[in-house]
């Protein structure tokens, strides 16, 4: 290390891993560990035992680790472990360790081998280890064991999935070397995250394990399956040596006489074993958690700033201060009261963007749904002139009149007034509900005062219902009032003497507004076959004489232009597998519609979109089609007769006067209804709201249990000061660490297309007698035992395990041979890198 400020990394990463598991999520920040990844009895238990010293974990058959183990080593004079379920308590006995660790994992796994996603916690103080931070995950298993569910592999891949794929954490990938590495599932994992090889580490385990005759030089040398990082091989204990209480010092020991009596592994004796793993581990961590330190400043920054201002809220803040509670009382309402004016008015503040609410919902009511809620009251063509025909022929009774009698016309006009009583009442009822769904939303910002929310809502509801009485009563009595005079002295009221004169203006009228674009937007024409490629989305285009598609919004490519003369609309049943909302338009003279297809299906993503439409083709003259009823058919039919010429004349004089006149109040009751609406019910509303609300909120109980906090709330604003106190201590930390470190530079690629593959994974065979293994010119066989002479460092750093090899393939420029006889010896003071 260069210096003690990078010594100090890792017990950082520690305690910030603690402070931010105890808070949850609130710093969703990824600290730099390393994760243990392996198959199932690939060693990877053995190599965390080896690295503290002690037995520690379970053991047994099947998957034993179900949930991942955060191991925190710590180095330290004395040796205990704590977890951080368990606060406060020492362990000194690391029996008890794994009984803990048993019992917590059942706590929340179950004991039917099932496994979970949530760490634990253990952090080991000892003085023989050095500071590391691991993660041991479960091993990959590829069959269900006990009650285990049928995708335990998936489940198991999906959670090591979690930790190695973030950028910040090291992947110790650790394979046995009595398997075919070629098909190692560490391995592969690893290259699927990592494939450029940045943070991979290759631990080859068992090595005392293999078959006679074979040896893995050729893989821990970096040659055979090259790694950019390069192996690093270690021995454990067998099992016979668990069962047997094998002590681990004497295990690490047994590992360092393998690897220094070995022929194949001598001359690389001091690059092996745990030792020498723990110290590159404890290295690379460092350097690691140094390269990702400027994004980790920064992550903290942006937390920080992120909880300041509510952090600055909450740091003075008493809950039960009754001037707190008056004072943020009076603060709740005012901002109800804007937010509730805001939403009914519009703002340029916090505006909606998914979808209509508020002030430009009731505004569609009042524009959109109304009128299209008229239209759809208007009785059919052949009911009305039937109607007409009665009325005339009852007026008269048992003489035959001459003239065209007033009464017949105000008997009908009257009966399809009182029609619009329905639709008006509708139009009150939807304002009201979208008043409600207002208040509801305003009062989110309240939901950290559960008592004031409800009671917000209950006296704001309750007055909106008390008004509602009063709307329709005022509604009604337009209705009434329109019923009380038929007024046919009215300057837009025709008689059926011009009745042609009108249709003829009417018609110029409709030419000179043929070409204004009513509406425009995006629709999908469901039924066009899967043989002409099925349903599309095109650009509509609706003007007063024609419905036209484009391609696209730009207009330039038009599919098709359909005129509007005898187009009516229809409702569609929404089908089981579609989301959309269907309706269609169809020729009332059978004709068809588009191409061969005698409807045009259009579809919409809501029931809005659907209405909003139908209003806009009702602006253009296509109605929706009249449903007459079976009753009605048969009474047509059983009473039809034929009408002489004077009866017919005198229906279609009152039929032209009923229009005009109905034209004349569906005008009105347009005009009158947003007016009574505003002024009875949402201008009252907001008055009541600003004026009326707080006093009605003083006199309905207790204050003080009004501004009593919600639980949650409580524990939100722990959260925040425990956050914003805990990132601030630890960018202090960091800014006081100097990380001007001496760092080996990262290693160069290598190839690593054997990854994935099922060849290459075949180990060496053994050294034949009359053909000895090569090595680097220069290098003598080193005697048994003795420490290999220094080496000049090569481009893969301290995992660069070819630096005496010709052949890695990751080394440039290689110097000329050297003469051995010429080499001096080491110098007694100068010691072999590690």
């Amino acid at each position: 290390m260069g210096n003690r400020g990078m010594e100090e990394l890792i017990p950082l990463v520690n305690k910030l891993q603690d402070a931010f598991s105890s808070i949850g999520q609130a710093c969703n920040l990824d600290l730099p560990q390393i994760a243990v990844v392996g198959g199932q009895s690939a060693g990877k238990s053995s190599v965390l035992e080896n690295f503290v010293g002690r037995d520690f974990l379970p053991r047994g058959s099947g998957i034993v680790t179900r949930r991942p183990l955060v191991l925190q080593l710590i180095s330290a004079t004395a040796e205990w472990a704590e977890f951080l379920h368990c606060k406060g308590k020492k362990f000194t006995d690391f029996d008890e360790v794994r009984q803990e660790i048993e019992a917590e994992t059942d706590r929340v796994t179950g004991a039917n081998k099932g496994i979970s996603p949530v760490p634990i916690n253990l952090r080991v103080y000892s003085p023989h280890v050095l500071n590391l931070t691991l993660i041991d995950l479960p091993g990959i298993t590829k069959v269900p064991v006990g009650d285990q569910p049928a995708d335990i592999e998936q489940q198991i891949r999906d959670m090591i999935m979690q930790f190695i794929t973030r950028e910040s954490c090291l992947i110790l990938a650790v394979t046995p070397a009595n398997t075919d590495l070629a098909n190692s599932d560490a391995l592969k994992l690893s290259k699927d995250v990592d494939p450029q090889g940045l943070r991979t580490i290759g631990v080859i385990t068992k090595l005392d394990l293999m078959d006679e005759g074979t040896d893995a030089r050729d893989v821990l040398e970096n040659k055979l399956l090259p790694l950019r990082r390069g192996y690093i091989g270690v021995v454990n204990r067998s099992q016979k040596d668990i069962d047997g209480k094998k002590d681990i010092k004497a295990a690490l020991e047994a590992e360092r006489k393998f690897f220094f009596s070995h022929a194949s592994y001598r001359h690389m004796a001091e690059k092996m074993g745990t030792p020498r793993l723990q110290r590159v581990l404890n290295e690379q961590l460092t350097n690691h958690i140094r390269d990702t330190l400027p994004a980790f400043r920064s992550k903290l920054q942006s937390q920080l700033l992120a909880l300041d201002k509510e952090a600055e809220e909450y740091r003075g803040y008493r809950p039960d201060d009754p001037s707190r509670k008056t004072k943020q009382l009076l603060q709740m309402v005012q901002q109800f009261s804007v937010d509730f004016e805001k939403r009914i008015e519009g703002s340029g503040d916090q505006v909606d963007t998914v979808e209509l609410s508020g002030g430009a919902k009731i505004n569609r009511i009042f524009h959109e749904r109304f009128p299209f809620e008229l239209v759809k009251m208007e009785c059919d063509e052949k009911e009305m002139r039937r109607e007409i025909s009665y009325a005339i022929k009852n007026i008269h009774g048992i003489r035959t009149g001459l003239f065209t009698p007033d009464m017949a016309f105000e008997a009908i006009v009257k009966k399809q007034v009182i029609k619009l009583k329905q639709p008006c009442v509708k139009c009150v009822d939807m304002v009201i509900q979208e008043l409600i769904n207002t208040v509801r939303q305003c009062s989110n910002k309240l939901e950290c005062f559960p008592m004031l929310r409800e009671e917000t809502e209950r006296i704001v509801t309750s007055h909106i219902r008390d008004r509602e009485s009063r709307a329709k009563d005022q509604v009604l009595l337009l209705i009434d009032i329109q019923l009380s005079y038929i007024n046919t002295n009215h300057e837009d009221f025709i008689g059926f003497a011009n009745a042609q004169q009108r249709s003829s203006q009417t018609n110029k009228s409709q030419s000179s507004a043929g070409n204004q674009v009513i509406r425009k937007g995006w629709l999908t024409i469901n039924n066009i076959s899967i043989m002409k490629g099925g349903a599309k989305e095109y650009w509509f285009v609706l003007t007063a004489e024609s419905l036209s598609w484009f391609k696209d919004d730009e207009e330039k490519e038009k599919k098709y232009m359909l005129p509007l003369d005898n187009l009516k609309v229809r409702d569609v049943e929404k089908s089981f597998m579609s989301s959309k909302h269907i309706f269609c338009i169809f020729n009332t003279e059978s004709r068809n519609v588009y191409k061969d297809n005698r409807t045009l299906e259009l579809a919409c993503d809501s029931q809005d979109d659907v209405d909003s439409w139908k209003s806009s083709l009702l602006r253009a003259g296509v109605y929706p089609e009249k449903t007459t009823t079976v009753e009605s058919e048969t009474t047509t039919t059983s009473d039809n007769f034929s009408m002489d010429p004077q009866l017919e004349r005198k229906v279609e004089t009152i039929r032209n006067l009923v229009d005009s006149y109905m034209a004349i109040v569906n005008k009105c009751i347009r005009d009158l209804m947003p007016k009574t609406i505003m002024h009875l019910m949402i201008n009252n509303v907001k008055d009541f709201i600003n004026a009326e609300l707080l006093a009605q909120l003083y006199s309905a109980g207790d204050q003080n249990a009004l501004m009593d906090e919600s639980q949650e709330q409580a524990q939100r604003r722990d959260e925040v000061l425990r956050t914003h106190q805990a990132l601030k201590e630890a960018l202090a930390i960091i800014g006081d660490i100097s990380t001007s470190t001496i760092t080996v530079p990262m290693p160069p690629p290598v190839d690593t297309s054997w990854v994935g593959g099922s060849s290459g994974g075949r180990r060496s065979p053994p050294p034949s007698p009359t053909a000895p293994r090569r090595m680097s010119s220069g290098q003598r066989p080193a005697p048994r035992g003795a420490p290999p002479p220094p080496n000049r460092p090569g481009p893969l750093g301290p995992f660069n395990n070819t630096a005496d090899s010709p052949q890695a393939p990751s080394r440039p420029n290689r110097a000329p041979p050297s003469i051995p006889s010429r080499r001096p010896p080491p110098s007694p003071t100068r010691q072999a890198p590690p």
